[in-house]
């Protein structure tokens, strides 16, 4: 399956198509060292955590450094993304470097070019990922899944109007696809109606196993209807990506702007939106460049923080 990469700005998107339609999609902050990024640092703290301070953002080594002294030179991998959302204090995770690190960049990526004619991205889906990372809803035939990114773990209500054992199956494989589509990674529970039959509970297992790729470990579904799912975890999803919420509308609301017709613009957005650009003069410089046309910024006290718009000056 192709993948693709659009270069925005302050993020990249990345997607995996099959048959026209987005499979697997990801947003790469710009400024974030990738997971699998091998970092030059120094040791900041070895008690009572190991603390490496790299590129401007400290790291968090679980397995710690061994004969590591405070103010040493280390080399680090990053094992984790920082991730924004509810707890902003947390760290991004990295271990010491060995001989070989992975490529943090997509392989073989056909690169989309944006702003362009033609908005490839949108037609195989993008909005529609987007609409359910900053909604948590995802709609199926017979039901909807409602997804919380909690401190924990990610959480996955199935519910819908089919019979509870067949609900059970087709809400399973529905909510391995938005876990592959939004890129959930860490713990994931997953709470389906509770099914009748034995046969139910091993055939949502299965759907999840069929729909789902491999590296994650599952647990059985209980009696109840919960099936516990662990996932490599390299970044934040595109859920908690959305709870950074104005930063995320902001991004969301450029790349609108930039598809419109060239020329100089206003972008009008809730304040918190607003407020995210002005810290960002670099971000309209870019847009200003992209559109061919000077740039304004207005507050308008009546729209959602998701209806920003940009319009013709």
């Amino acid at each position: 399956m192709p993948e693709w990469i659009e270069r925005g700005i302050g993020e990249s998107r990345v997607a995996l198509i099959d048959h026209g339609r987005i499979v697997e999609a990801r947003i790469l902050l710009d400024g974030v060292a990738r997971a699998g990024s091998r970092l030059d640092g120094r040791v900041k703290a070895v008690s009572p955590r190991t603390i490496v301070e790299a590129g401007g953002e400290e790291y968090f080594l679980p397995a710690g450094a061994r004969s590591a002294a405070e103010g040493a030179k280390i080399a680090i991998e990053v094992t984790r993304e920082a991730i924004p959302g509810a707890e902003p204090w947390k760290r991004p995770l990295a271990k010491v470097a060995g001989d070989t690190v992975l490529d943090a960049s997509p392989i073989d990526a056909r690169v989309l070019p944006f702003p362009g004619p033609d908005d490839a991205l949108g037609r195989a889906g993008w909005w529609d990922v987007i609409e359910e990372a900053r909604t948590g809803l995802v709609q199926f035939a017979g039901g909807e899944l409602r997804i919380s990114a909690t401190p924990a773990m990610t959480l996955i209500d199935v519910d819908g109007y089919l019979p509870a054992d067949e609900l059970a199956v087709t809400g399973a494989a529905a909510a391995a696809r938005a876990i592959r589509r939004l890129d959930i990674g860490g713990s994931i529970g997953v709470d389906l109606p509770t099914p009748r039959s034995k046969a139910a509970r091993l055939g949502a297992a299965a759907a999840i196993d069929a729909e789902l790729p491999q590296r994650f470990e599952r647990t059985s579904v209980n009696g109840f209807g919960f099936i516990q799912i662990v996932r490599p975890r390299p970044r934040g999803s595109l859920v908690e990506l959305a709870q950074d919420r104005a930063a995320f509308e902001a991004r969301a609301l450029l790349r609108r702007g930039a598809l419109e017709p060239p020329g100089p613009k206003h972008i009008v957005a809730h304040a918190a939106v607003i407020a995210v650009l002005e810290r960002h003069p670099d971000w309209i410089e870019a847009f200003t460049r992209q559109i061919g046309g000077a740039v304004s910024l207005r507050v308008e006290p009546s729209l959602t923080i998701s209806g920003g718009y940009a319009e013709a000056a």
